[in-house]
């Protein structure tokens, strides 16, 4: 790894940081304005709907100049975003503008991983990303958490914030204002990036023609063998950890009688074991072996189905740690260790899909485009799940029941890839160079 890389992953980790921080404070501001609970969940959707939208246009964007300058445009449009809502626009367009900007950011961030690095080091490249993205989850719930604290709320009230819109409280305001801060932090690293990376093509402004290239690209990684395998499982990855992060909100609330700055800090807990299971992954799992981690996605969703008949009468209500508004008791540690299990196996097993999804997409068309069909894939996933999710909470199912089904369909999926894949007559990836 070189400094370029480093300056890379920084970035990337600052900007995350603030997209997280961002959810916690958007969420916090949909009940101060007594949205229903199921408009939360649309904030995600609001996030990811320019993945799905703009996947034709965000991978040939991306070939057509060096991914540094896409990166530093990713960033000022999600500051604008987040800027925005300092000025009355509704949390959910405002978080679709840093959705945008997402879109664009991550065909350049992964694009740029395989230009930059050999096939060898792309899945320890890819365990230090993805660290430092569950790492940013961790930091970015709790600041966001923070944020929205009591404690801050009470500070902040001694605050005069005349100069923004009086239908915000002063607490979320200057939440909002830090968290533009870290995005234009996150720019102003890319500014000696500018020059890194390949350019491909020109940019072709013709929707027929870029609609096109990208069904063909689409097409022809799907086709593919390992393609195909690594796309399915990270599209369900995806679209289930999405719906499992408000998931888990409801369920700290339900389970633990949490409050949202309290449950934002229980999500930390569950990033710290997808940390831990990414830089194990990196460690231990090479690429021709990453279809051995297939089985731990089934593992995955039964730890989710355990969530769904938990509860918090185990063990005695002693106070363990009491810091700001969160308080850790006794018997929330059988839920912690869940989490934490829970973390550790959807870090180990996503790592190498990622990174054997990313050289294939590299050997078989421009990076760009590649991780375009991935975003594009993974992002309708999570569409999908999300809508499911906020129309079983509109419809009042109970919270346990969608907990064990969400988790039973993940085990249940994952069980039939494992057993299609190492069924077949060639379940062996030595031929990947």
């Amino acid at each position: 790894m070189n400094r370029i890389f480093y300056t890379i992953a920084f970035s990337q980790f600052l900007s995350s940081l603030a997209d997280n921080a961002l959810l916690i404070v958007s969420i916090a501001l949909l009940v101060l304005m007594q949205e229903p609970d199921w408009v939360s969940p649309l904030l995600k959707i609001s996030f990811v709907l320019p993945y799905v939208l703009f996947a034709p246009f965000v991978g040939a964007f991306a070939d057509s100049r060096p991914k540094g300058q896409v990166m530093l445009i990713s960033n000022v449009l999600k500051a604008s975003g987040c800027g925005l809502m300092l000025f009355g626009m509704h949390p959910l367009l405002g978080y679709g503008i840093v959705g945008i900007g997402a879109a664009l950011y991550a065909p350049a961030k992964y694009g740029i991983l395989t230009e930059l690095l050999p096939s060898d080091k792309l899945v320890a490249a890819n365990g230090w990303m993805e660290g430092l993205i569950i790492g940013s989850i961790i930091f970015g719930t709790l600041l966001g958490g923070f944020l929205i604290s009591d404690f801050l709320h009470d500070f902040f009230q001694l605050v005069n914030l005349d100069f923004i819109r009086g239908d915000i409280s002063s607490s979320t305001a200057i939440a909002i204002l830090l968290i533009s801060v870290i995005y234009t932090s996150a720019a102003l690293l890319n500014l000696p990036l500018l020059k890194v990376g390949f350019s491909y093509q020109k940019l072709n402004l013709n929707c027929g023609n870029l609609v096109r290239d990208f069904s063909t690209c689409f097409v022809s990684l799907w086709r593919d063998r390992l393609g195909k395998l690594s796309l399915t499982v990270t599209t369900l990855f995806w679209g289930a950890g999405a719906t499992l992060q408000f998931l888990m909100l409801k369920w700290a609330e339900y389970a633990l009688h949490m409050n949202l700055s309290e449950s934002a800090a229980l999500q930390a807990v569950s990033a710290i074991g997808v940390a831990a299971g990414a830089v194990y992954a990196a460690c231990k799992v090479s690429l021709q072996n990453s279809a051995n981690v297939l089985p731990y996605g089934a593992l995955m969703g039964l730890v989710v189905c355990i969530m769904g008949v938990y509860s918090d009468d185990l063990l005695p209500p002693i106070v363990l740690l009491h810091l700001y508004s969160i308080q850790l008791t006794l018997n929330d540690l059988p839920a912690y260790f869940l989490l934490l299990l829970l973390g550790w196996l959807s870090g180990y097993f996503v790592v190498p899909m990622n990174a054997l999804l990313q050289h294939r997409g590299h050997s078989l068309m421009a990076t760009g485009q590649s991780i375009a069909v991935q975003g594009f894939s993974e992002n309708l996933s999570v569409l999908f799940m999300l809508l499911i999710y906020s129309i079983l909470l509109w419809i009042n199912i109970s919270l346990p029941l969608i907990i064990i089904g969400f988790g039973g369909t993940v085990f249940l999926a994952m069980v039939l890839i494992t057993y299609q894949y190492f069924g077949s007559k060639n379940s062996t990836l030595n031929a990947i160079s």
